[in-house]
């Protein structure tokens, strides 16, 4: 059976930038490579990344998350989501490189992870995260004087998402909290609220109201939404006292584009189709799907789903690409009709994973990716919170 036509989407020049095979010179400020990128158009690509990465040996481990190109992939010793990655890399002390085919926080957390022998690189240190990037280390410091002041703070502790930065990670180990995943974040939250109260979720508002009111029973009414833009975070005292889940104003520019008329449309175009979708997007796409789960469920719901059957999945576009491309015997399409990559993470292509390994196996160390000791430790905290989760 063959795909739909949403998976065939012809890319306008928009989307060649947001893949990285275009340029705007005055968008782009750069960080630019110390030497000579390969262009994009040589033949030998596939071959130098070969040679490169055999003349390296044991020393690289090359990982590959979920959301890249087919080209980056192929050279991936391991692929899955940012914390199974970044594990895998501690479990291969002897690797003394790990090239991280993701984004930086993810490059961050293997840094954590991984010891001081080990130096983890990123292929292009402009591959960052929208999400990430909505919650900063002020901003949150900011909104702990507010939760002080209105008298909460005591009764918060932060539960913060995986996709966030070394510094959030920092600031949730330090204040008590944990970080969870989008497949723990019941668990993680089930924890917390056996410490306080209330919790601060940090940076993705979408998966903290999902999980609080689809997985936890609370209303709407129970979780607010805190601006980091506005003062008091646009928020009452009277609010935060009442609140339950205090949610940073924070999404995924991805997950967050799918809409409610994306699922009515799919379901009009598609009759019988199963409405598939990621926590991280909008509630009321989550309340109309038929299924709601991370990366990884999503890979295997579609593993273990009947030939025949029809899939509309609402996640970036690359990985649904490659779960159609793996299922011929399904219908597969994507929930939107435009293209929805993953901007940043589109950024490692094949010219800077040549660039990268090239240089390692020259014995030049390049965009290597350091989190300072204090941060690292409170970081680790968090997570080992998290690891230790029921």
């Amino acid at each position: 059976m063959t795909t739909a036509q949403p998976l065939d989407v012809q890319p306008t020049p928009l989307a060649l930038l947001l893949l990285g095979r275009e340029a705007d010179p005055k968008s782009e400020r750069g960080v630019e490579c110390p030497g000579d990128l390969p262009s994009p158009s040589d033949p030998d690509l596939v071959e130098r990344a070969r040679a490169a990465k055999e003349k390296l040996g044991d020393k690289v481990f090359v990982l590959g998350h979920h959301y890249q190109r087919d080209e980056v992939i192929q050279f991936a010793d391991v692929t899955g989501d940012s914390f199974k990655l970044a594990r895998d890399a501690a479990a291969r002390p002897e690797a003394e490189y790990i090239v991280f085919c993701g984004v930086h926080f993810m490059a961050e957390s293997a840094d954590i992870l991984t010891s001081d022998d080990q130096k983890v690189v990123l292929p292009d240190l402009a591959a960052g995260c929208s999400m990430a990037d909505m919650a900063t280390a002020e901003q949150v410091a900011e909104c702990w004087d507010v939760l002080t002041e209105a008298g909460v703070a005591e009764q918060v502790v932060p539960v913060s998402y995986m996709n966030s930065s070394a510094d959030i990670k920092a600031f949730t180990g330090k204040h008590g909290g944990t970080i969870c995943t989008s497949s723990n974040a019941k668990r993680a939250l089930d924890w917390a609220f056996e410490q306080g109260e209330k919790v601060l979720f940090l940076p993705d508002q979408h998966l903290g109201r999902n999980t609080a009111v689809r997985e936890m029973g609370m209303s709407l009414e129970d979780c607010v939404l805190y601006n980091p833009h506005k003062p008091n975070g646009g928020l009452t005292v009277e609010e935060l006292r009442a609140a339950k889940m205090i949610l940073w104003r924070g999404h995924c520019s991805v997950h967050g584009r799918f809409s409610l008329d994306s699922v009515e449309d799919v379901r009009a175009r598609i009759p019988g189709v199963n409405v598939l979708v990621h926590p991280e997007c909008k509630h009321e796409v989550v309340a109309a799907a038929d299924h709601v789960g991370s990366t990884e469920y999503i890979i295997k719901t579609l593993e273990a789903a009947p030939a025949g059957s029809k899939w509309a999945i609402g996640t970036e576009l690359n990985l649904v690409r490659r779960v159609a491309a793996a299922h011929p015997d399904k219908e597969v399409v994507f929930l939107d009709k435009t293209v929805c990559f993953c901007s940043t993470m589109n950024r490692i292509d094949l010219p800077h994973l040549v660039w990268t390994l090239e240089s390692l196996a020259e014995g030049n160390l390049v965009n290597h990716i350091r989190v300072d000791p204090e941060t690292e430790s409170f970081a680790k905290l968090a997570l080992e919170r998290m690891l230790a989760l029921p």
